[in-house]
């Protein structure tokens, strides 16, 4: 499925950080991301959003380090309209651009949409880190201990797409 005509990807503006930090709180209980250990602030990373007109209806977050991007949050506000396809996409074209090898994400254990979602894409499933996210629920409590479909959230999965 790929994006409507009518929706633009294109980076974040700065007087967009404060929707993006209200977004990503009500969103995902807080700006704050753990993945790997890692604490991440996702309001102050670097963003693309999706537009349909003035109205943002995706956004995905991110960050560089070496010769990796790490998709660190991603949320298309309308479901099967291609806004996720489009912006992961546009993350991985910028990834390719900086010359990574990989790009990759951290889901949890209980997203089923997700995990369907990526592989879908092209990505796989390269790592499993079972308890990784009771160890994250120290750092960030609001991890809620049962996610999608009634399923207690333990794990980690790590997915990658090569570049290059």
């Amino acid at each position: 499925m790929t994006a409507q005509p009518s929706v633009q990807i294109r980076a974040a503006r700065q007087d967009e950080n404060a929707w993006i930090e209200r977004y990503l709180s009500q969103t995902w209980g807080s700006a704050t991301v753990v993945s790997r250990g890692a604490v991440h602030d996702a309001s102050q990373l670097p963003a693309v959003v999706a537009v349909e007109g003035d109205e943002i209806v995706g956004l995905a977050t991110f960050r560089f380090a070496d010769d990796e991007c790490e998709l660190v949050t991603l949320d298309a506000l309308r479901r099967r309209e291609g806004i996720g396809s489009a912006l992961l996409a546009h993350v991985g074209q910028e990834a390719a651009r900086r010359g990574c090898r990989r790009m990759w994400l951290i889901t949890t254990n209980d997203n089923v949409d997700a995990i369907h979602f990526y592989q879908r894409r092209g990505m796989r499933l390269v790592a499993i880190r079972p308890d990784a996210i009771d160890e994250a629920r120290r750092i960030k409590p609001s991890i809620p201990e049962i996610g999608e479909y009634g399923i207690p959230i333990h794990d980690e999965l790590e997915f990658e797409l090569a570049i290059g």
